[in-house]
């Protein structure tokens, strides 16, 4: 399986219903994947790379969003 191919396979994962190790596991995947895309869009400057790199970001920040929990005042 490609890197591409594991990141659209992340994008499409349902993150509902997820236990807080799962969610934890979820943000490290992601943070390994956009690292790795990293390095290769360094090399080539594809910005279609970019676009996969951003939208990992989002699904990164949901969950880590998730597992800080609410704010309290």
């Amino acid at each position: 399986m490609t890197l591409l191919d594991k990141a659209r396979a992340f994008e499409n994962r349902k993150m509902s219903k997820m236990s807080t190790s799962d969610k934890v596991a979820a943000s490290r995947e992601a943070k390994k994947l956009i690292l790795a895309i990293n390095q290769v869009y360094k090399k080539t400057y594809d910005p279609s790379l970019m676009d996969i790199m951003k939208s990992l970001t989002v699904k990164k920040r949901k969950l880590e969003k998730r597992l800080k929990g609410p704010i309290l005042i």
